[in-house]
């Protein structure tokens, strides 16, 4: 593929929003990923490029949480057990399915999810399990969302913060800290799959991956200053473009 000028300029900046979107609430395959369609790579290449940006940008805002102590290891080393087999079975049912049967269900399930955020004025962090349940829970979640991740995709990470303030009763800024922990582990299986298959433009992808990286850095800095209610923000817009993305495609 012949990579001009022009190129550059529809995706990086795309990928620096997207970066800075995903540190804070996840989501930012719903930018970077049309992106790179827009700059006319084929699914299959831009999912792999896509990967690359995503990947490593991920490593720069979970490297910053980590710093911030903001991850709860236990939780998101368990969740990323996980997240493989239920991303790998994702992966299987999306050939075995109609993909429009997925998307219906999400377009009728995302409005409730929404509903639930927004009737948590006080907050998100609301624990509906008990504390001896965490490992096994997280597990659970994991398996679950890695298996959106495969099946559907675009989302994950927000799907993520959600299961863990939601269930978990985890703090907004340190479930999506943990999240990235599970989400940086998605995003590396896939890359290595999509990459022994030459589905990865590594001219396009680094420099993207850079404007990511500064997107990553930027967002986890300013949800670790501002805290829960940017993130609960954030996540509502999200959620808003997940479902027009879905009901776009079905249409």
């Amino acid at each position: 593929m012949l990579l001009t000028w022009q190129t550059f300029a529809i995706v990086c900046p795309l990928v620096f929003l997207a970066g800075f979107i995903d540190s804070i609430a996840g989501g930012g395959g719903l930018i970077s990923l049309p992106a790179y369609y827009l700059a006319g790579l084929n699914p299959a290449l831009a999912a792999g490029t896509n990967k690359l940006s995503a990947g490593l940008g991920t490593i720069v805002s979970a490297w910053r949480y980590i710093r911030g102590r903001r991850v709860l290891w236990r939780i998101g080393l368990m969740a990323a057990l996980g997240a493989f087999p239920g991303s790998w079975l994702g992966a299987q049912v999306l050939q075995a399915v109609p993909e429009n049967a997925v998307r219906i269900m999400m377009i009728a399930a995302i409005p409730l999810v929404a509903l639930v955020v927004l009737r948590q004025r006080g907050g998100m962090s609301r624990r509906r399990t008990p504390v001896e349940w965490d490992a096994p829970v997280a597990l659970a979640i994991g398996l679950a969302v890695g298996f959106y991740d495969g099946l559907v995709g675009p989302g994950t990470g927000t799907f993520l913060i959600l299961a863990f303030t939601m269930l978990l009763g985890m703090e907004g800024v340190m479930a999506s800290g943990t999240a990235k922990i599970v989400n940086l582990t998605s995003n590396l299986a896939a890359l290595l799959a999509l990459m022994t298959t030459g589905n990865v433009l590594l001219l396009l992808g680094l420099p993207a991956a850079f404007c990511g990286m500064a997107g990553n850095w930027l967002g986890a800095g300013l949800t670790m200053k501002r805290g829960t209610r940017m993130i609960r923000a954030v996540l509502l817009v999200v959620l808003a473009l997940l479902l027009a993305k879905m009901v776009y495609d079905v249409l």
